[in-house]
């Protein structure tokens, strides 16, 4: 059964609606552009653009913006990752025109003057300053540096303040104009105001916008690395690890046994295996957890714990010991039906909620060109074998693919 509604404008922009029962509705653009996107002098710049989109368009000013959708208690809000921009909004469901007409502003009429430039030039580069004061945080960018070496993939998102500060309205307009084109763009909504509507706003906001003429951009894929392990002496309390390597892309088959494995090894139950271990067992950590992050060529796999730096060694002994189990013991049939069941009830309380809903349905269809309902996805995780389990550890734990980075 198809759970959602979908439509094409003539200039090649896909739109995507899911119709729920609630007074909120939610909307927004997926722009297929993020840091990964950048050329070398614009490092930075898809996360800067996501700023200046709320500093002017041709008919409003910065202050006319944030207000559009405050004045009615509506939320309006933006992010950037490596691969995608989202400009989204939350409302009652009446002001349903107003939000598409105020996001299409923002996306396709923003003006980026010089002086708005220099002044969010500042803003980023003091959250560039707070970032770096973060250990925690910082080390995930620094362990996709190694996994994903002479990769723009690999870059952090807020880009540095030599290429910051080389930025103007000529530099941003060109990004701009490369990515936020109608064929690279999916609108998405979820709520229950009626599809037709929404068709009809997006063709009078949205219709007259032109086509790019030119293939936008080509992503390359990023070259094999050797793994390796990088201890950096940092002046903190205690040490943070991260190790990992090159997981599978968003369109990987066995994408979804990995996000099972991904659960069991140190997923957010305070039941996984390296939890267990490291926390509950020994009182090593007060954190650690695992997490997968597929883009859609290529993927990384991050484990980290923060821990008294005389434990460092001891974890990592205890870290692999689960990795060596997870390659060499094949999981039980009960086992994995717990482990399962355990997934689909977070899958399930996931998709309660229904801001992720809204992000997760843009994604898929910018992605995929399709929706997957719970079910679809319950019948997927159902069908995982214990064998594939096991294979799936073998290959993305092999020690050739393994990468520590250790903050001392």
């Amino acid at each position: 059964m198809i759970n959602y509604q979908t439509h094409t404008l003539g200039n090649g922009l896909r739109i995507v609606h899911k119709p729920i029962v609630s007074n909120v509705s939610y909307c927004g653009f997926i722009v297929n552009a993020g840091t990964r996107d950048e050329y070398p002098d614009e490092h930075g710049m898809a996360h800067f653009v996501e700023h200046m989109l709320f500093k002017g368009t041709k008919k409003r000013r910065s202050y006319h913006i944030v207000n559009r959708m405050e004045s009615v208690g509506g939320d309006l809000n933006a992010f950037t990752n490596k691969e995608e921009t989202v400009i989204y909004s939350a409302f009652l469901e009446e002001h349903f025109q107003r939000a598409i007409e105020l996001l299409s502003d923002l996306t396709f009429n923003s003006e980026f003057p010089q002086i708005e430039i220099e002044k969010e030039v500042d803003v980023v580069i003091d959250e560039i300053h707070s970032y770096e004061d973060t250990p925690s945080e910082l080390i995930f960018d620094e362990f996709e540096n190694l996994v994903f070496k002479d990769s723009a993939i690999g870059h952090n998102i807020l880009g540095d303040e030599q290429s910051l500060l080389t930025f103007d309205t000529e530099k941003v307009r060109k990004f701009v104009d490369r990515y936020y084109v109608p064929e690279n763009i999916v609108f998405f909504s979820l709520g229950k105001t009626d599809f037709k509507k929404i068709i009809y706003w997006a063709e009078k906001y949205m219709g007259a916008i032109k086509p790019s003429l030119i293939k936008y951009f080509d992503r390359l894929s990023p070259q094999k690395v050797d793994s390796l392990k990088k201890i950096e002496e940092k002046d903190t309390a205690q040490a943070h690890v991260v190790l990992g390597g090159r997981s599978y892309s968003l369109h990987h088959p066995q994408r979804r046994v990995l996000k099972l494995l991904n659960n069991i090894l140190g997923g957010p139950g305070m039941n996984s295996r390296l939890n267990l271990s490291l926390r509950e067992k020994r009182g090593y950590v007060y954190t650690v957890d695992s997490s997968v992050t597929s883009y859609t060529d290529t993927g990384v796999l991050f484990i980290y714990f923060g821990c008294d730096k005389k434990n460092v060694d001891k974890c990592l002994r205890l870290v692999e010991k689960e990795i060596l189990q997870l390659k060499t013991q094949k999981m039980t049939d009960l086992q994995l039906s717990k482990a399962k069941k355990q997934f689909m009830g977070q899958l399930g309380v996931m998709n309660d909620n229904h801001e992720n809903i809204a992000m997760s349905l843009g994604k898929s269809f910018m992605h995929y060109n399709h929706f997957s309902s719970l079910d679809e996805i319950f019948s997927k995780v159902d069908s995982i074998t214990s064998e594939q389990v096991l294979e799936v550890a073998n290959e993305i734990f092999d020690e050739r693919n393994l990468f520590r980075l250790i903050y001392n």
